[in-house]
């Protein structure tokens, strides 16, 4: 079953890694029109609490492939995993599937749990999450640098 599996390594839950990363606010920036009466802010967002990653359960991985750009998930993506959230249909996941981790989109059909691609531009299989499979955690952040 080639599912463009990621090599297998232990996950370090993000709590054990020392980060303190506060970046300073500037202001809003409008999707639609700009407002002249935007004043500059002077607070801070503190990124371990906006993405919760101080929390034990916390993993970061980072994406390789293209199965789900149609989700918005793009290759060399970073994505904040939460390993103790309830994995229901519809949400993007992390499992273990041939002893790598993938990335795919759970969804229920006919009372069974399949793992699917996102991307139509190419064929990748569903997978069935069955007893040989293992839904590792749920996808909560997807981070991208768009520099690179």
């Amino acid at each position: 079953m080639s599912a463009c599996a990621i090599p297998l390594s232990r996950p370090v839950p993000i709590a054990e890694i020392p980060i303190a990363l506060r970046l300073q606010v500037v202001s809003a920036a409008g999707a639609g029109f700009p407002s002249p009466a935007q004043d500059w802010e002077e607070t801070a967002i503190d990124l371990v609490e906006l993405l919760r990653l101080d929390r034990a359960a916390s993993f970061v991985f980072r994406v390789s492939g293209q199965s789900m750009i149609d989700a918005g998930i793009h290759d060399d993506d970073v994505v904040v995993v939460d390993r103790d959230a309830t994995p229901t249909s519809g949400r993007i996941v992390i499992a273990v599937v041939d002893s790598g981790f993938v990335i795919r989109q759970i969804v229920w059909r006919d009372g069974k749990p399949l793992l699917e691609a996102r991307n139509a531009r190419m064929r990748y299989e569903p997978v069935v999450a069955d007893e040989s499979v293992e839904v590792w955690g749920v996808v909560r952040a997807c981070v991208r640098n768009l520099q690179g």
